[in-house]
């Protein structure tokens, strides 16, 4: 059960420290690549992201299915699980969508939304790390 809380948390810890870089360097520079070029940098960089982010997120869910099968029910564990749902659902039924709109063009309003509702995700992903910080030790 070690190493699979040890490969658990290791992927929470990127994901989070991932979504930080993320929301404070690469979702408020979009608004500077400039309309011309938009599109085809944000299919780049939504293509090579993706690359990072989708192994990340599936090794984390698996883990914790896994943690939560074999037996795992520690409080702060039990928790942790919250943010995580709450992550996949964000991900899927609001920033995907936004990316997609973007994936059209530039919209300031689409950005802001994207940027704003990403402070969510931000903080379900730190706690997370807090919550195993909490458990290991």
């Amino acid at each position: 059960m070690t190493a699979l809380l040890a490969v658990h948390s290791a992927a929470t810890y990127a994901l989070a420290g991932l979504i930080w870089t993320v929301q404070l360097t690469h979702y408020p520079l979009f608004s500077s690549i400039g309309t011309e070029n938009f599109r085809s940098y944000h299919a780049r960089y939504t293509r090579q992201i993706t690359l990072i982010v989708a192994p990340l997120m599936a090794a984390e869910l698996i883990t914790a299915a896994l943690l939560f099968t074999r037996g795992a029910r520690e409080p702060w564990l039990l928790v942790s699980f919250i943010p995580l749902a709450f992550n996949w659902l964000a991900t899927w039924r609001v920033q995907v969508p936004l990316h997609q709109r973007l994936g059209e063009g530039f919209d300031a309003a689409v950005h802001r939304r994207l940027v704003g509702s990403n402070w969510w995700r931000t903080a379900a992903w730190t706690i997370r790390g807090v919550c195993l910080l909490y458990g290991v030790n």
